[in-house]
């Protein structure tokens, strides 16, 4: 393997060796390996991070051949599931159907692999519901040294913390196990609304089980997604293939794409755009099945940095980044995606102990980032937020240690268990420090 890209192709890595083990000892033989040959080691799996995260100039392992489910424990309320950490999302989330089960929930994207997701804290929408990590009950991690150790809240419970969510910085996941629900529908309804009106009903909006909405700079559009959990047995009523295609392929992805590329060519066109594009997709209801409503295909490339802020600075929040957007020459093509999360105890969640808004901002991959994403990370550091960790920001681990009561007890762990640092790379060295 001579070079590897992540899905936005804005890191790459050319590591000495890549490797593709196909079961835990396998895994912690690939590890062992390494160390007796001096050589760091990262785990990947679909790429889709858009930091630093899996970049290594020694051993990179791909975790494609360690997929499928292992084991399931039924509850009152569900099952425990346990899976391979290399199942992508949608795999997990199809297998899970067959038996009966779901996710409790689900980002709009679901391309990941279940260690990627847990890793960084990958999340969906719902003031009752939280992030991926927060649904995890044990995991298998292999440690540097090779041991394959089992964590749970009760067994092992500092490494269980920081492998539920750990951004790879302390071993490599084997398998995950998570909290499943009863398998259960979703009727979405979807309509174009303006922000000031979204926010002035935010607060009824929000008493719905799953509510997010997009934003399109310079303008007041917005496209709204609201969705209401139903029983699995409720009679699908899914998008019509001829609409589907029409909203999710020509006008999300291929009408939108040409706008993007428009808008790099000419910047001053991007208010026009963003205000046909607001308007583009009319209002639709459909109910299938949870994972299918939850994700969306995406396929316009892009970089994206996603602030998690107390969810009752939202508004103030959104009314600054109108201000800047207001005083600057700068034109974005991408709307600004904002969801909604509870709390939780998840030692580095972005969620944790807060009710949290996530506010996240795009350029299209061809666009410049930077100037844009430091005036939004600047406005959302201004009432405390904490970046996603698999998105870009610029904070290091003195700044991230202010944002985390936890902070200490991590990187404790990590001295632990990793006190030579074979997991280490650039990016973990800025957030973690060294």
């Amino acid at each position: 393997m001579a070079t590897w890209h992540n899905w936005a192709r804005n890191e790459h890595a050319s590591p000495q060796r890549f490797d593709t083990p196909g079961s835990t000892p396998e895994l912690a033989a690939v590890i062992v390996r390494a160390a007796e040959h001096g050589r760091r080691v990262k785990a990947v799996g679909a790429g889709h991070s858009f930091t630093g995260v899996a970049v290594t100039d020694g051993t990179l392992i791909s975790l494609d051949r360690m997929t499928g489910v292992e084991a399931v424990s039924p509850t009152a309320t569900g099952a425990l599931v346990s899976v391979r950490a290399g199942t992508r999302l949608h795999e997990l989330s199809e297998e899970l159907w067959a038996l009966g089960l779901a996710l409790p929930n689900l980002g709009d994207i679901d391309v990941q692999s279940v260690a990627g997701a847990i890793s960084t804290g990958t999340h969906g929408t719902g003031t009752d519901f939280t992030g991926l990590s927060a649904q995890v009950r044990a995991v298998t991690t292999v440690l540097a040294d090779g041991s394959i150790v089992e964590c749970s809240p009760e067994h092992n419970p500092d490494l269980f913390e920081v492998s539920r969510l750990g951004i790879g910085a302390f071993g490599i996941l084997s398998s995950v196990t998570f909290e499943c629900v009863s398998a259960f529908r979703l009727r979405a309804h979807e309509t174009p609304s303006s922000l000031s009106e979204t926010l002035d009903s935010l607060d009824h909006r929000l008493r719905a089980d799953h509510f997010e909405f997009y934003w399109f700079p310079h303008t007041d559009g917005v496209l709204t997604k609201t969705n209401t959990r139903l029983p699995g047995a409720t009679p699908v009523d899914p998008v019509g293939r001829i609409r589907g295609f029409v909203d999710d392929e020509i006008l999300s992805n291929g009408v939108f794409n040409a706008f993007q590329h428009l808008g790099t060519r000419a910047p001053s066109l991007i208010p026009g755009l963003n205000s046909v594009s607001a308007r583009a997709l009319s209002e639709r209801t459909y109910t299938d099945q949870s994972h299918r409503v939850f994700a969306s295909k995406r396929r316009v490339r892009f970089k994206e940095m996603e602030y998690a802020i107390p969810a009752e600075a939202l508004p103030a929040v959104l009314e600054e980044i109108a201000t800047w957007l207001s005083r600057t020459d700068l034109r974005i093509g991408f709307p600004i995606e904002v969801r909604f999360a509870a709390a939780d105890d998840v030692w580095l969640s972005t969620a944790h102990r807060r009710a949290t808004a996530y506010v996240a901002v795009h350029q299209f991959h061809r666009g410049e980032h930077r100037e844009y994403f430091s005036a939004v990370e600047a406005i959302a550091r201004s009432v405390g937020g904490r970046p996603h960790w698999g998105k870009l920001h610029s904070l290091t681990a003195a700044e991230l240690s202010e944002a985390y009561p936890r902070f200490d007890d991590v990187l404790a762990v990590r001295d632990r268990v990793d006190p030579q640092r074979m997991f280490d790379n650039d990016c973990l060295r800025r957030v973690l420090g060294a």
